[in-house]
């Protein structure tokens, strides 16, 4: 397989697993291991490609947002919004900073996807017991900024599921309701997640000699996959559960578990 397929299959891997429940930094991880290990600045690159394609799909709501303070209602959701990113980064940051984070190995990873699923199913079962709840709580907003932060600990966990089920658990049942707020939430966190590590590479002078043509096209096939799927996604949940993802995890980390190296 040439280095370019390469590239364009792992961009497209991470516009299809980033805001799905699966853990996208799990499968890239995976993927490279047969596919070949790529430098951070790639990885951090792919990813901005998937966030570009969740501002795209949702550019209406995000512009209602921007410009509806007027809004009572408008302007509780972007503090809500705002909340949640400054738990994360607050929380986040010295987090980083201190190192606490399990090593991106196939055991910790394994792991992270089969308990992540058992939760899944578990959190959706208690959630709908509530009804049909689409308002987004103070507590709501809070707990899932401390998610985001607990995925970014456990590779594999997959930030969008801790966090959409955290706001499940916390009272917003309406997986719709719970999954906009998530991915709205992503953006910021995301693109300042991206725009940290890439300070962090340029700082240690990390960059390395990279092949541009191979990163254009990874960034431009994550974009447009992860548009697509942003948009099959939010269609979907609103009729359907999670209970597919959930599954897909389980097997998947089980699979791990009994076929790949444990420290690959």
């Amino acid at each position: 397989m040439t280095d370019l397929l390469a590239a364009l299959l792992l961009g497209i891997l991470e516009g299809l697993t980033e805001f799905l429940p699966v853990s996208s930094t799990g499968h890239l991880l995976i993927a490279q291991y047969w596919l070949g290990e790529r430098s951070d600045f790639f990885n951090i690159v792919i990813q901005a490609g998937a966030i570009l394609a969740t501002t795209l799909v949702l550019r209406r709501r995000i512009w209602e947002l921007a410009t509806g303070w007027g809004n009572p209602a408008t302007r509780d959701y972007a503090l809500k919004l705002a909340a949640a990113f400054l738990v994360t980064a607050l929380v986040g940051l010295p987090v980083r900073l201190a190192g606490w984070e399990l090593p991106e190995t196939v055991t910790p990873i394994a792991w992270a996807l089969i308990i992540g699923g058992v939760w899944m199913i578990v959190a959706e079962h208690l959630a709908e017991k509530r009804g049909d709840v689409a308002t987004i709580t103070w507590k709501v907003a809070i707990l899932v900024g401390l998610a985001q932060v607990v995925a970014g600990v456990f590779p594999g966990t997959s930030r969008s599921a801790a966090a959409i089920f955290m706001a499940m658990l916390a009272g917003t049942s309406r997986r719709s309701s719970a999954a906009e707020f998530v991915f709205l939430l992503g953006i910021p966190t995301m693109f300042a997640a991206s725009g940290y590590a890439f300070m962090e590479l340029v700082k240690d002078d990390a960059l390395g000699s990279e092949n541009w043509g191979e990163v254009a096209l990874a960034f431009a096939a994550a974009t447009a996959t992860g548009f697509v799927v942003v948009k099959w996604l939010l269609g979907f949940i609103k009729a359907h559960r999670f209970t597919g993802f959930a599954i897909y995890r389980i097997v998947l980390g089980a699979l791990l578990l009994l076929l790949m190296p444990a420290g690959a």
